[in-house]
């Protein structure tokens, strides 16, 4: 498979280079078209974005991983992220995990054989006060409990 921009991508990544003359500060918000404009960041996107911005594979494949934003396989049509550290797994996490698993039919990590639903779980979404928090693609949804879960997936097209 060949990964290249599309005439969107590439001007955005114009306009990034411009606004980032240090192309180490590009790299992120460049691995986010990647991901965006090809649904994951593959090998393949990740050696593309290395020479666009004249890395090795490696220094982008070793902040492709670190960062749990980006994911390095495919996701379903609603990637389904839901936090499990100290805050939301004392406010019930665990359990709602076990509940979006039931209702979706899928384990952590895994992808309803529709494709529509991916559900991950994810260290820290970065919300603590208002736990237990779930982000379902760029949307953050708090205060979580299972009927607002299951009002939430049921309102999805």
């Amino acid at each position: 498979m060949s990964v290249v921009f599309s005439e969107n991508g590439r001007r955005e990544f114009e306009a990034l280079l411009a606004r980032y003359p240090d192309k180490e500060a590009a790299i992120l918000p460049t691995l986010h078209i990647a991901q965006r404009e090809f649904g994951h960041v593959s090998d393949e996107a990740v050696v593309y974005v290395a020479g666009l911005l004249g890395f090795t594979p490696a220094r982008i494949e070793g902040v492709a991983t670190f960062y749990t934003m980006y994911n390095r396989k495919p996701v379903g049509k609603y990637h389904v992220q839901i936090c499990r550290n100290i805050s939301c797994s004392l406010l019930g996490a665990e359990h709602l995990i076990g509940h979006l698993s039931k209702k979706l039919g899928v384990k952590p990590g895994e992808t309803t054989p529709d494709g529509k639903f991916t559900l991950s779980t994810a260290e820290c979404l970065g919300s603590c006060g208002t736990a237990p928090v779930m982000q379902v693609n760029d949307d953050y949804h708090e205060n979580l409990t299972e009927e607002k879960i299951d009002a939430l997936l049921d309102r999805l097209p």
